[in-house]
């Protein structure tokens, strides 16, 4: 490890002391990181000219997500080691939020401090990370008056974070705490439309249609107007609700009242009767959008590749990847994962390892974790446990670090078999055997003592 920053990211003394050396691969160091055994093996002395940016302290940060104690160890390793490089803001809010994932809450305001004794912040994205943390995980009166003493850590509240605080609060379905703190504090920061789409969402979002709709007649009463994106709001969650037909009437409505419905609608309508079942209807909505002058985007081919995909043919499918390809559109890896899955759904493996290919060679996409770990599903699912193992080994090789949904799979398809020798690859061989000698007493799936 200790060649990490010298021979690996170092400028080598015959290039010359006056070159700059060229900028370290964020897949290289990311990979000599989790190589490293211990922590202690990454104490090593950083060069002092290494070229440090906060693009790659950032790409290696990410890469690291679901390695969070090398993550940090690496941030604080660049803070205390490098004298000529000082991390950015964006850089503290990543290792905040890999440390508030990690419910290491001494850690995260050791940042928040080192943050402002730098004077980089806390900025109320900093506050808004921490929060989304604490609601997520069940504590949301700790957001809440997380939100309530920012002004004691250096940053006064205002309205745009009140509506960051309910938003987070809403999308953690802490929605009843969302409308309390709403109802007590639209006062006091004027509460405007963003304000009230907040909260509309929120109902929507746990299918609780009526309430949204008390919030959009109030919206009305107190004289704000709602705009497009209330509408586009309370339309997906009528489809989210199940409920297609007040959906559908709702879209014939905003037609009606000439709501400037753009591409944002239809998309959520194509999906919304594509996924209850209703294709034809789905595809008609998909060819009206373009008599009508609304060119489809790229999510809008999603939801409906992926309504195919579930509800039709995944050949039906393709034909509209293939359209899309030829009038112009570029897939984005979502566009190849609903595919990808879609093929390996039909037992169409190889098409699938094929589309995979594509997506890298020719739509310039790189496969993400899920693309992996979807893949390996099916392969572990079916008893080919060695394709499977094979994207595991490659995963790896092109610097898409597998994360604890890969290994699990891995290992529940390695049930099957029993065959400690497979394990290896995921963990020792002593822990491997010990799976397999409790699978054998408990059945053919991972008990909750070895979940990892």
């Amino acid at each position: 490890m200790n060649r990490l920053f010298t021979k690996s990211l170092c400028t080598s003394s015959a290039a010359g002391a006056n070159l700059k050396p060229p900028p370290p691969d964020p897949a290289a160091v990311s990979k000599l990181i989790l190589s490293s055994p211990t922590t202690t093996t990454l104490q090593s002395p950083l060069s002092p000219n290494t070229p440090w940016t906060p693009h790659l302290v950032n790409s290696i940060l990410k890469r690291l997500w679901n390695h969070g104690p090398k993550a940090l160890h690496f941030f604080h390793l660049l803070d205390r080691r490098h004298r000529n490089y000082i991390h950015s803001p964006s850089s503290f809010n990543l290792a905040i939020d890999i440390a508030a994932r990690l419910h290491l809450h001494t850690t995260v305001w050791s940042l928040i401090r080192r943050m402002r004794s730098l004077r980089i912040g806390p900025s109320p994205k900093t506050f808004a990370i921490v929060a989304e943390r604490f609601a997520s995980s069940g504590k949301p009166d700790k957001a809440v008056n997380l939100f309530l003493n920012m002004h004691e850590h250096g940053c006064s509240q205002d309205l745009a974070s009140f509506n960051t605080i309910l938003d987070v609060l809403c999308k953690s379905k802490r929605v009843e705490k969302a409308y309390e703190l709403f109802k007590d504090l639209r006062g006091r920061f004027s509460a405007d439309v963003v304000t009230y789409n907040v909260i509309v969402n929120g109902w929507c979002l746990i299918k609780r249609t009526p309430k949204a709709l008390e919030v959009l007649k109030e919206m009305v009463e107190r004289g704000i107007s709602p705009n497009l994106t209330t509408y586009n709001t309370m339309l997906k969650g009528f489809f989210r609700s199940g409920q297609v037909r007040q959906g559908w009437e709702f879209f014939l409505e905003m037609k009606k009242r000439n709501c400037g419905i753009d591409v944002v609608t239809y998309t959520t309508v194509v999906h919304g009767l594509g996924v209850s079942g209703e294709v034809k209807r789905a595809k008609k909505v998909f060819d009206e959008m373009i008599r009508e002058g609304v060119l489809p985007s790229v999510a809008t081919h999603n939801a409906l590749i992926q309504v195919l995909c579930k509800k039709d043919t995944v050949e039906n499918a393709v034909l509209v990847f293939e359209e899309m390809l030829r009038k112009g559109y570029e897939p984005n890896v979502t566009t190849y994962n609903v595919l990808i899955r879609g093929l390996f759904h039909a037992g169409e493996f190889t098409r699938g390892e094929e589309m995979m290919r594509r997506m890298e060679e020719e739509g310039g996409c790189e496969a993400s974790f899920q693309t992996y770990n979807m893949m390996i599903r099916y392969y572990s699912e079916c008893g080919e446990v060695e394709k499977a193992l094979g994207l595991f080994e490659r995963m790896g090789s092109e610097g898409c670090l597998p994360n604890l949904d890969t290994y699990n799979i891995l290992i529940s398809g390695m049930f099957v078999r029993k065959r400690s020798e497979d394990m290896v690859v995921a963990g020792n061989q002593g822990f491997s055997k010990e799976i397999l000698r409790s699978q054998s007493k408990s059945g053919s799936r991972l008990t909750k003592k070895f979940r990892l």
